[in-house]
């Protein structure tokens, strides 16, 4: 058998792939409240990379089942991990590369796991061929396998052919480029082929059968040889492959008109015969010239007897014309092989080390459902706050209940004002409210300082990339910064004006401090000291007036109101429906998840029942107010005017309590959505470190190319672009790919060129559906990032708030973060503008 061409192996790096594995997994993808150790299984998915990556370069059988274990567990680890969420940076060499073709992308590196399926799977392929081409002919199992393997190369070519730029977004390596897979899937056919011709001439086969199935293969290998000499694919290929490939598609057209001719012959056919076996002849020599050795030398040997014999015989006996070969009835055609589509899984009892987490598609639905559940829920909330923020407003300017309840003296506070200065004390009184006011510039200052750097790493890394490009004009050919930090410049601008929406509701907040401080100072004093503030009174029995027992059922049916408010909104917050055996049945089903339907129809069901509840509670409220200020009027009229000083002094002191319990919820809301904001912007920060590392890395190497260039006097840098980076197996990583959005996610579109997401993830809603308290009310999970900082409060190049960049751990105060588990559920946040006339009161 002659020889068979072998695709060389991608050659990989080493990288670390535990740590990023780990913190993707810890902080996103849990699939419980319990997070899951997946330690034992990460080491493991490390042990199975190293030994696939390296065994490959033995090119034995065994180690196909091997790198078909680790391609088999990275198609399972994609379906739930977005491909850029798992941010590693594979780095990857171009297989063909000579090292002789200055300029062109020899290696590339992508933190996806998409593009390291691609080079696996690139791998396998090849892998293939090699193992089929050290099959021995006189094997039935070995010829068997290796027509099955190259038909399995074959397939799977074609298959990276049409999907490998959809899965790197970016300029590849020249044996990434789809006409080179084109090119090496045809030339796997035409191989897989080739074992057939010879297994049929071995087993003595009929001549005809041989013939056929010969004139496929020329076919095959013509076409092979068709794309190979396209003049962008030339350069790539060894020095004997396209003379090799011209050679076998001229030798085995020979081959087919040699058995042809022994048809001829066994039909009597002298003239035709002779016809055939001198054209055979011509097309041996031709495949000799091409190839530039004797790949068929015995079947051409054996065509050189026949036609002396033939032309002996005819010479002699026959004396028959021998027509034009081009008259002749073409050859049929017998082709067996074809592509093989891509197993999946390719290895026998594969076993996913990460059965227990969540799919890609379960995930994303999960989250969309989560934001509709979360729209439903502060919307509901808002409006009962709301409601009651009217309500307490018109009992304080009412100074109800006070004004009715009957006191021991003239001096004597009511007891609902005592109650309300006990609970403001035992909260902490007005001191506690103020350290909560005095941290929030401190919170604000951190959160700037960090986006503050993260501008900077940007510009810095643009006047870095434009002054080269300056001095080296059309050399510096890599992309240009501002193509590359669209998304990031908008994202920055997004969380600037987030922040300044928060500087905003902090205003609001003071000024309603300070509106309420002497009121709010009053009750955080003793007893004694509250009622020798209060004016004197008058020594008018309420019991006198006979509006007093209306106001004091009214007053209970206030209370029964609150109460059944505060039943209703904890039965908001904590009604939760298990969405994942919903979305995995029509997952399993239909292949998809239709989340929109599925979320709609369940939160009708469980949340309809509840807004109907908020429904008529806020409609009661509206009889219930008229009732009370008909009989606060009636009240009036029997007791007199309450326009004096105590009574005024009771209605700033029943104004100042509602204003403290408001006030103390928004700044715990405003601490919290802070150190939320700070995580956040953490994260967008270490992606633009990451990315400049990445730049500062491209940079180096393409300085180091012009340098070289210029001392070796050699012609300027062709126009084929440079690898976004290259790395080694410490250096930083890129994403290439746009992840995943939610259903329903209006997020814009960037160029599908950028090297990094363009959903703008992980940002506080801009405007939230409650509109009672300043801060916004709800904050998706953060960007996607290759590890968490927060799990271990620490790690390399992070910011230091008092100096900037320093390799020391993040040093933060005691208790401003969120616990483990923030990420698997959403935070609970705050509207970013507080509503026209300030904040509504709560019900306590």
């Amino acid at each position: 058998m002659a020889e068979l061409l072998q695709v060389p192996l991608k050659k990989p790096s080493e990288i670390d792939v535990v740590k990023p594995l780990q913190n993707v997994i810890q902080s996103r993808f849990s699939t419980s409240d319990e997070p899951v150790d997946y330690s034992d299984a990460i080491n493991e998915f490390a042990k199975i990379r190293s030994n696939a990556i390296w065994k490959a370069f033995e090119k034995y059988e065994s180690s196909l089942d091997i790198i078909y274990g680790y391609y088999d567990q990275i198609v399972a680890l994609e379906s739930k991990i977005p491909p850029n969420e798992l941010q590693i940076p594979f780095k990857w060499k171009d297989a063909f590369d000579k090292g002789s073709i200055f300029g062109s992308r020899q290696s590339l590196t992508i933190s996806s796991i998409s593009y390291e399926k691609i080079c696996i799977l690139f791998n396998i392929a090849a892998l293939q061929s090699a193992v089929s081409a050290n099959q021995s002919i006189e094997s039935d199992e070995g010829l068997k396998l290796a027509v099955k393997l190259l038909q399995q190369s074959a397939g799977i070519f074609h298959h990276l052919k049409s999907t490998v730029m959809l899965s790197i977004q970016q300029d590849p390596t020249p044996d990434l480029n789809p006409d080179t897979l084109g090119a090496l899937s045809a030339l796997m056919l035409a191989q897989a082929q080739e074992i057939f011709v010879h297994k049929a001439i071995h087993d003595n086969m009929k001549d005809a059968i041989i013939a056929k199935l010969a004139s496929s293969c020329e076919d095959l290998y013509n076409e092979a040889m068709k794309i190979f000499q396209r003049e962008n694919l030339k350069p790539i290929w060894d020095k004997d492959w396209i003379p090799m490939i011209a050679g076998k598609q001229a030798g085995f057209h020979a081959i087919s008109e040699l058995h042809q001719s022994l048809v001829c012959r066994n039909e009597k056919l002298i003239g035709e015969e002779l016809a055939r076996l001198q054209h055979s002849v011509e097309l041996f020599k031709a495949s000799q010239q091409r190839s530039g050795r004797n790949l068929f030398n015995n079947l051409f040997l054996k065509a050189q007897r026949n036609l002396a014999e033939a032309t002996k015989d005819n010479d002699f006996i026959y004396h028959e014309r021998i027509p034009d070969i081009k008259a002749l009835q073409p050859i049929g055609k017998a082709q067996p092989v074809k592509l093989i589509p891509v197993a999946n899984p390719m290895s026998h009892n594969f076993k996913d080390l990460f059965s227990e987490l969540v799919p890609v598609a379960l995930h994303q639905a999960m989250a969309a459902y989560d934001l509709r559940k979360q729209e439903i829920v502060n919307g509901e909330i808002g409006r009962l706050r709301e409601s009651t923020q009217v309500l307490n407003g018109l009992l304080a300017s009412l100074n109800l209940p006070a004004a009715i309840e009957v006191t021991d003296g003239s001096n004597s506070l009511p007891p609902s004002i005592i109650e309300k200065a006990n609970a403001v004390s035992q909260l902490g009184g007005i001191t506690a409210l103020e350290s909560l006011i005095n941290e929030l510039p401190e919170l604000l200052k951190r959160n700037k300082d960090i986006l503050d750097e993260a501008d900077r790493m940007l510009n810095e890394e643009k006047e870095s990339d434009d002054t080269l490009r300056s001095q080296f004009k059309e050399k510096w050919n890599r992309t240009p910064s501002d193509k590359l930090t669209e998304m990031f410049r908008s994202n920055s601008a997004k969380y600037r004006q987030i922040i300044n929406n928060a500087i905003n509701a902090d205003k609001v907040v003071r000024e309603k401090f300070e509106a309420h401080r002497y009121g709010m100072e009053l009750l955080s004093k003793s007893s004694s000291e509250l009622e020798n503030a209060v004016p004197r009174g008058s020594s008018d029995n309420v019991t006198d007036s006979s509006a007093v027992d209306t106001l004091r059922r009214l007053m209970e049916e206030v209370e029964t109101l609150k109460a059944e408010r505060d039943v209703i909104e904890s039965e908001l917050k904590n009604t939760a429906t298990d969405m994942k055996d919903k979305f995995m049945s029509a997952l399993a089903q239909d292949g998809a998840i239709s989340e929109a339907a599925i979320s709609v129809e369940s939160l009708g069901e469980t949340y309809g029942p509840l807004q109907k509840q908020v429904r008529e509670s806020v409609d009661k409220q509206s009889g219930l107010i008229q009732r009370i200020q008909d009989a606060n009027a009636q009240f009036i009229q029997e007791r007199g005017s309450c326009a004096g000083s105590r009574e005024g002094m009771m209605c700033q002191l029943a104004s100042a309590h509602d204003a403290y319990r408001d006030l103390q919820n928004n700044l715990k809301e405003g601490t919290k959505f802070y150190n939320d904001l700070t995580q956040l912007l953490v994260a967008f920060q270490n992606k633009i470190s990451d990315y400049c590392f990445a730049r500062k890395t491209e940079k180096e190497e393409l300085l180091k190319d012009l340098t070289q260039e210029s001392s070796r006097h050699t012609a300027s840098i062709p126009n084929a672009p440079f690898p976004k980076m290259t790395s080694n197996s410490q250096e930083k990583k890129e994403s290439p790919t746009t992840p995943p959005q939610p259903q329903g996610s209006s997020a814009p579109q960037a160029p599908s060129n950028l090297p990094y997401p363009v959903s703008v993830q992980g940002m506080p809603l801009p405007f939230a559906a409650a509109a009672n308290t300043p801060y916004p009310a709800y904050a998706p999970p953060p960007m996607p990032q290759g590890y968490d900082p927060y799990r271990n409060m620490q790690y390399q190049n992070s910011f230091n708030y008092q100096g900037g960049y320093s390799g020391q751990p993040m040093q933060y105060p005691p208790g401003t973060y969120p616990p483990q588990g923030y990420y698997q559920q959403p935070p609970q946040g705050y509207p970013q503008q507080p509503p026209p006339g300030g904040y509504p009161r709560q019900q306590w």
